[in-house]
């Protein structure tokens, strides 16, 4: 297994994901809230059959060639040298719990994603990159055990994972001090 360790804590619980798969080895040493993102970039493939593929609808995509946008939609110099596809996999940050972790919702996810198996395997042939983005948002130690299952799914469908580890909860306003 692969442990990672950073300080962290949440402030506030947030909705419920529904039925999760249970932790599988059980080893939180304290709560963290979490959000789980697909992200793809290719060099030519249209955004639309990335949605129509997976199922998944979008927060942000954008097509190679098409002229680039600012954050408000308002147009920039230039072209978008590649595709992008970003769909996020739960609406709000989720508290952990005994039977909710980034390790339940990683295994929940990949195995809808192992139907689209082909489909992942033929962007990456073609210079694209999928990755599971994965941001945290902790205030004490905790504990993120990655099972040989888990890894194992993950580079069977190509997928990267990063990993964003913020020390505090998505809900507070200012930064962190210690105390």
């Amino acid at each position: 297994m692969v442990g990672i360790q950073s300080p962290g804590r949440p402030k506030q619980a947030a909705a419920s994901l529904g039925e999760a798969l249970l932790n599988s080895t059980g080893n939180s040493m304290s709560e963290y809230e979490f959000t789980i993102s697909l992200r793809i970039r290719h060099p030519s493939v249209d955004p639309r059959t990335i949605t129509e593929t997976l199922g998944i609808e979008p927060q942000h995509t954008w097509k190679a060639g098409d002229p680039r946008r600012g954050a408000g939609g308002e147009a920039r110099e230039g072209a978008y040298r590649e595709s992008y596809w970003m769909g996020r996999l739960m609406h709000d940050p989720e508290l952990s719990s005994g039977g909710l972790s980034v390790e339940s919702v990683l295994l929940q996810t990949l195995a809808q994603l192992r139907r689209s198996h082909a489909f992942l395997q033929q962007l990456s042939s073609g210079g694209g990159v999928a990755e599971l983005h994965v941001s945290l948002f902790v205030r004490e130690n905790f504990r993120l055990d990655l099972t040989p299952e888990t890894l194992g799914l993950l580079g069977r469908l190509g997928l990267a994972v990063a990993l964003e580890i913020h020390p505090h909860s998505p809900h507070e306003a200012g930064p962190v001090t210690a105390s």
